[in-house]
C-alpha cells in the first residue's frame, strides 16, 4: 500500500531508505525545537508553549507536503522569518506579538489567493532554466555556510567578516572529522552515511571535552518528558492594526517584507531540494508545483493560528535526499519525529550541532554539483547565475539571492533587445524586487 501511495518503486526508493532520509532530515532540523522558542520568547511569548507549537506545526505541515505533493520536503517555523518577527515587528515597531500573528495571518491568505489562482506557480515557471540551477547551487553554498558555522570551523572576524574556528577546539574537531568520515562514507557509496556520520559524532562527543567544563555531547536529567501546553499562544493572534490608518500604515510595509521573503525562501527551497531530487524535468519545470504551493500556504495559516512564526519549507530537506529519500513518505517520517520529540526532547536535544553540521556541508557539496548544468559559455546566462549563487550565503537569504539574479537577468535581457523573450509575471517580480531593496512604497 505504502508503495502505490508513494510511488516508491517508479523513484527508485524503499521504505526503510524513506525512514533513513526523514531520521536524517530530522536530526539535521531538529534544533529548530529549541531555536525557535528561544528566539520568539524575546516577543514576550510562553517558552514552553512555543516548543509544544513548534514541533505540532511542523509536524501537521510537513505531513500536508507529503501527502498533497509526494515530496521529501520538510517544514517548520523558518529561521530569519521568526528573527524578523521577534526583532523588527514586536521590538523594533512595538507592536504586540499576538498582532505580528495576525500579520503573519493575513500573509496566509494572500498566499492561498496567490497559490489557488496559479500566480505563484506562474512565478515559478518566469524564472530561467539557469537561475534555477544557480539557486539550487546558491542554496548548496548556503546549507554548507551554515554547517561550517554551526560547528565552529568558521567563525565572525571583524576584519575579514569570517575567519577560522580553534581546531583544537572539541566541537570543531569532531566536525571536521565528521565531515571526512561522511565523506568516506559517501564516497564508498554507504547506505545512510549521513545519518551514521551525525550518530558516530554525537556519541564520540560523549568522550570529547568542549572547552567549558563539559562534553560535546550531555544527556540531560531524563530522557523522557511530557509536552508543554499550547495553550498560552493557541489561537492568539489579533488584528488591532486594522482598526487605524497610522496602524496600518505601519503594518502593510512589515506584511509585505513577510509575503517577499516567504514567498521567495519557499521557492528556492523547492527548486533545490527537488532538483537534487531528480524531480523537476528537463525544461526545470515542477510536477505538482501547485499542490506544493498549496500545501505551503495552508501551512502559513496553520503557524498563525498555533502561535508562531511562518512555517516554511526546510532547506534541510535536502540532507534526506542525500540518505536517497525520494517521496512523501521521508516527510512523514520526519513529521513522525516531530511528534515523538514531544515526548523525546531531552533526547533529541542532546544531539549537538558539530553533529549535524558535516551533514549540511556533505549537502552542500552534492547541491553544488548543479553547476556543471549551467551554460557558463554564455554570458548572459552566466552573470545573472553566479551573482545567484554569491548572494544566496553573503546575504543570508535565498529571497535575496533569487531577486539579485532576476533583476540581473531582467536587465540584461533589455540589454540585449530580448525583452519578449521575458515574460510578464518576470517584469512584476523583478520591480517587486526593486522596490524592496530601494525600500520604495509599500517596502518602506
Amino acid at each position: 500500500m505504502l508503495s502505490r501511495f508513494f510511488k516508491l518503486e517508479s523513484r527508485g526508493t524503499t521504505p526503510f531508505r524513506e525512514f533513513q532520509a526523514g531520521l536524517t532530515t530530522f536530526a539535521a532540523m531538529a534544533y529548530i525545537l529549541a531555536v525557535n522558542p528561544s528566539i520568539l520568547a524575546n516577543a514576550g511569548m510562553d517558552k514552553g508553549a512555543l516548543v509544544t507549537v513548534t514541533a505540532m506545526t511542523a509536524a501537521v505541515a510537513t505531513t500536508l507536503m507529503g501527502l498533497f505533493t509526494n515530496f521529501p520536503i520538510a517544514l517548520a517555523p523558518g529561521m530569519g522569518i521568526n528573527a524578523f518577527f521577534t526583532y523588527t515587528i514586536c521590538l523594533g515597531k512595538g507592536l504586540p506579538w499576538s498582532e505580528a500573528l495576525g500579520m503573519v495571518f493575513i500573509n496566509g491568505l494572500i498566499f492561498l489567493s496567490l497559490s489557488v489562482t496559479g500566480i505563484r506557480e506562474k512565478i515559478i515557471a518566469s524564472i530561467p532554466l539557469g537561475l534555477k540551477l544557480a539557486v539550487t547551487c546558491g542554496v548548496g553554498l548556503f546549507i554548507a555556510f551554515i554547517g561550517l558555522q554551526r560547528g565552529g570551523v568558521i567563525v565572525a572576524n571583524p576584519a575579514t567578516f569570517v575567519g577560522p574556528g580553534d581546531f583544537t577546539a572539541g566541537p570543531s574537531a569532531l566536525c571536521l572529522a565528521g565531515i571526512v568520515l561522511i565523506a568516506l562514507m559517501v564516497a564508498r557509496r554507504v547506505r545512510g552515511a549521513i545519518v551514521l556520520g551525525i550518530l558516530a559524532i554525537t556519541l564520540v562527543g560523549l568522550v570529547v571535552p568542549n572547552g567549558a567544563g563539559g562534553r560535546v555531547t550531555t544527556l540531560g536529567n531524563g530522557l523522557v518528558s511530557l509536552p508543554h501546553s499550547a495553550a498560552p499562544v493557541f489561537l492568539k493572534l489579533t488584528f488591532g492594526f486594522l482598526t487605524s490608518w497610522s496602524r496600518f500604515q505601519t503594518a502593510l510595509p512589515l506584511i509585505f517584507t513577510l509575503l517577499l521573503v516567504d514567498m521567495f525562501d519557499n521557492i528556492g527551497t523547492l527548486i533545490g531540494v527537488t532538483k537534487r531530487a531528480g524531480l523537476l524535468d528537463a525544461d526545470g519545470r515542477l510536477p505538482n508545483a501547485g499542490r506544493a504551493l498549496l500545501a505551503d500556504s495552508i501551512a502559513t495559516i496553520l503557524s498563525a493560528l498555533s502561535g508562531t512564526s511562518t512555517v516554511v519549507s526546510y532547506i534541510e530537506s535536502a540532507s534526506g535526499v542525500e540518505a536517497g529519500g525520494r517521496t512523501g513518505l521521508t516527510a512523514v517520517w520526519v513529521a513522525v519525529f516531530m511528534l515523538l520529540a514531544l515526548f523525546l526532547t531531552p533526547l533529541i536535544l542532546a544531539i549537538p550541532p558539530c553533529a549535524t553540521a558535516p551533514a549540511l556541508v556533505i549537502v552542500g557539496i552534492f547541491m553544488m554539483q548543479s553547476v556543471v548544468e549551467i551554460d557558463m559559455t554564455k554570458f548572459e546566462t552566466a552573470a545573472p547565475a553566479v551573482l545567484t549563487i554569491f548572494a544566496i550565503p553573503l546575504t543570508f537569504s535565498i529571497a535575496q539571492g533569487i531577486g539579485i539574479g532576476l533583476i540581473c537577468s531582467v536587465l540584461l535581457g533589455v540589454g540585449l533587445g530580448r525583452a519578449r523573450t521575458i515574460p510578464p509575471i518576470g517584469y512584476a517580480v523583478a520591480t517587486m524586487f526593486f522596490l524592496s531593496f530601494f525600500k520604495i512604497w509599500p517596502f518602506h
